[in-house]
């Protein structure tokens, strides 16, 4: 943290320089007219010893004043005033900062909570074998707005990936069950929803929405906190500074280990951001929310690393999952299909062939919705009703949230003979899973 500095300033020493010795001479009363002619050669020689004295005098204070600098004459009494000691100037003009946060704190921390997430993950045995496996992870989450029906929180997306069941907790303690809203993988991103009917009264009263900052105009240097639930004991907070900005940095699953791709250039901190901390806060001096906590830089040579999404390169993407309709999970069996065969377009895949991460159409099922749409071989799904898909894991979880017979709309990135790729939308009408 910032520290205070005092600077001192000695006041500057005046010396008053005075002359003493007044003489008197006192004259010789003698009335003797005959020595006249003395008394008048004693007092001409006064006279001129007088006159030589004075301009001694002031031909040593000038000399004085040039040469030793003890001129005080006003003109350069008002150019000593308009001159600033530089201990004088930095003492003026930094500004004084407390190592003790805890008054921003107490004001941010109503405003974040942390997310449980039971997920099924894929895993493979020792044999090559894969199972399913339920896995519980934890994150942290931003309450950003309110609708007349829901809470609506940010996070980053690899907290909810492949959820199941998402739990959220509350700075009082209390949980309640939350939905997604919408996800952007790409920019590790989403925003979940908890309905208020399902918060105590006592809670509403207790929770607050955070206040998004400017991180465009956060300098290198200045304060930074961390907020988040670190290693899923529940909120716990650490300082720093902002250390450096537009970094390149890809978030890492706190789960699987994997990473995830990110467009994202990222806001860098020493404030330490542990396994949990991921979707919490970092907000700045004046408790405004400046970014959400990613991941860190892990490794015997590395120290003090943490990486944050700054909030305003993000701020439109939130706006668009916040407007989504919320999800919920449709019956199995009921649960629609597109109709394709497809792999995924990973982040590094992305960037060695100079293609959008998203599902790569490797086959159209016959009569399916992606046929009856006109979608072809070769396209790459990004996105489903605004949702973002990085891989198929992605597309095949939104997919459990819509029914047979549902119009969805896919967005589409179709390649042309340059190696460019053009961005459609397509709606397809969702049939039943091909036997």
């Amino acid at each position: 943290m910032d520290n205070q500095y005092n600077y001192y300033n000695p006041e500057n020493s005046q010396h008053t320089y005075q002359n003493y010795g007044q003489h008197e001479y006192p004259g010789r009363d003698k009335k003797s007219k005959k020595k006249m002619p003395k008394a008048i050669a004693v007092i001409g020689l006064a006279l001129l010893f007088g006159v030589v004295s004075s301009a001694t005098f002031l031909t040593s204070n000038i000399l004085g004043s040039k040469i030793l600098g003890l001129d005080t004459s006003s003109s350069d009494k008002d150019e000593a005033r308009q001159t600033t000691p530089v201990t004088s100037s930095l003492s003026k003009s930094t500004t004084a900062v407390t190592s003790d946060v805890s008054t921003i704190v107490e004001n941010v921390m109503p405003s974040v909570v942390s997310i449980t997430n039971l997920s099924v993950q894929q895993v493979q045995n020792f044999f090559g074998g894969v199972y399913q496996q339920e896995m519980q992870s934890a994150g942290t989450g931003i309450i950003i707005s309110q609708t007349d029906e829901e809470l609506l929180i940010v996070t980053n997306y690899h907290v909810i990936q492949g959820t199941e069941n998402l739990t959220v907790t509350f700075s009082d303690e209390t949980s309640v069950e939350a939905n997604v809203k919408g996800s952007d993988p790409s920019h590790d991103v989403a925003v979940i929803a908890v309905p208020k009917n399902q918060v105590s009264a006592d809670t509403m009263d207790h929770i607050s929405v955070a206040t998004l900052g400017d991180s465009t105009q956060l300098k290198v240097g200045e304060p930074a906190i961390a907020i988040g639930n670190a290693l899923g004991y529940g909120q716990s907070v650490t300082t720093g500074v902002i250390s450096a900005m537009g970094r390149d940095a890809n978030p890492v699953d706190e789960t699987t280990g994997q990473t995830i791709g990110s467009d994202v250039k990222m806001i860098q901190t020493d404030a330490a951001i542990n396994e949990g901390n991921s979707g919490g806060a970092l907000i700045n001096a004046n408790g405004e929310v400046i970014g959400i906590n990613s991941s860190k830089l892990a490794g015997t040579k590395v120290e003090g690393i943490g990486y944050a999404i700054p909030i305003s390169d993000v701020s439109d993407i939130i706006d668009r999952l916040m407007n989504q309709k919320t999800k919920y999970k449709v019956a199995e069996g009921h649960q629609g299909y597109i109709g394709i065969v497809g792999f995924d377009v990973a982040s590094e895949s992305a960037q060695r062939f100079h293609m959008p991460t998203g599902v790569y159409i490797e086959e159209v099922i016959e009569g399916g919705g992606a046929d009856r749409a006109g979608i072809t071989k070769g396209n790459i799904i990004t996105a489903i009703n605004g949702s973002g898909v990085n891989g198929m894991s992605a597309l095949m979880k939104e997919l459990t949230y819509y029914a047979v017979g549902e119009k969805v709309t896919l967005t589409i990135q179709i390649p042309e003979n340059n190696g460019e790729y053009t961005e459609k939308e397509v709606e397809v009408t969702l049939g039943k899973q091909a036997e």
